[in-house]
């Protein structure tokens, strides 16, 4: 049985979204799905377990690790999949994700990605345009707000300390031969729809980067999450006219965030979650 654990900090407007896609077409305790409602002021539990094969875990406390750990101490199955409350993944996704682990060599696993640009201002539709096309965002599990892990892939990242980004680290904690992007799963991640909440989350995840960069443990088995200038140059060069002022922009707003990251990492706040509700709601 996959295990699918969704930790929800006031999801109430998305949740519902998520689970009809997940139970849709799916046999009945076919996966075992918990919800934790964690920090929660809205109705998000209550959404939640009108789903009759969801199981629903509250808790006071807003934290998205900890409910994530909460939700391990209940959950059975494997693979397990570990996915953000905002994001649309289907049953048939899910069955392909865990067909992924039937290579006894993988250990981590995430689905190809979707970002619907329809209605997004040219702030940040330029932005994703490149991202989009960089090597270390096609090949990493970051950014897919969905990361399925074997049983020893989900030992191993519970022996690291809490972390700010966890997509980002069981990236970087397994080999490149120990994880893989599944071409036949597609999870649909809605982007921000402000420039100032793409400044938010993309500093969020600048952070998560400085943060797991002192971590040997993260820089040892598959390098570093960083964009380097000549992959810059390659998405520029490939169509310099349409592409050029794309690359300026990108450039333009990663150096706005990573000032603002690095102001967190002086304080050492790695706890404050920049979240963007621009796309969660309707």
């Amino acid at each position: 049985m996959v295990s699918v654990v969704i930790p929800a900090h006031n999801e109430a407007n998305v949740v519902g979204r998520l689970l009809s896609g997940l139970l849709a077409g799916a046999a009945p305790g076919e996966f075992e799905i918990w919800v934790v409602a964690n920090g929660c002021a809205d109705d998000t539990a209550e959404i939640a377990a009108a789903f009759g094969d969801v199981k629903v875990l509250i808790t006071p406390r807003a934290d998205k690790h900890a409910a994530m750990r909460l939700a391990d101490e209940h959950a059975q199955g494997f693979p397990r999949l570990y996915v953000d409350a905002d994001v649309e993944l289907g049953s048939r996704d899910v069955r392909a994700l865990a067909a992924a682990f039937d290579d006894p060599g993988v250990l981590a696993a995430g689905p190809s990605r979707a970002m619907p640009a329809k209605r997004l201002p040219w702030t940040v539709r330029w932005f994703y345009d490149v991202w989009d096309e960089l090597p270390v965002v096609r090949a990493g599990l970051f950014g897919r707000g969905v990361v399925g892990l074997s049983r020893e892939g989900c030992e191993r990242l519970r022996a690291l300390p809490p972390l700010l980004g966890d997509d980002l680290a069981a990236s970087l904690l397994f080999e490149p031969d120990r994880r893989r992007v599944v071409a036949d799963a597609t999870v649909v991640v809605h982007p921000p729809r402000t420039l100032g909440a793409l400044l938010r989350i993309r500093t969020r995840a600048l952070v998560s980067t400085l943060q797991a960069a002192d971590d040997p443990a993260l820089t040892s088995a598959s390098g570093t999450a960083r964009t380097s200038l000549s992959d810059l140059r390659a998405v520029a060069s490939a169509a310099p006219v349409r592409n050029g002022p794309k690359v300026a922009w990108f450039l333009a707003v990663t150096v706005a965030t990573k000032l603002r990251a690095r102001r967190a990492v002086r304080t050492k706040d790695f706890r404050t979650w920049q979240r963007d509700d621009t796309s969660r709601q309707g």
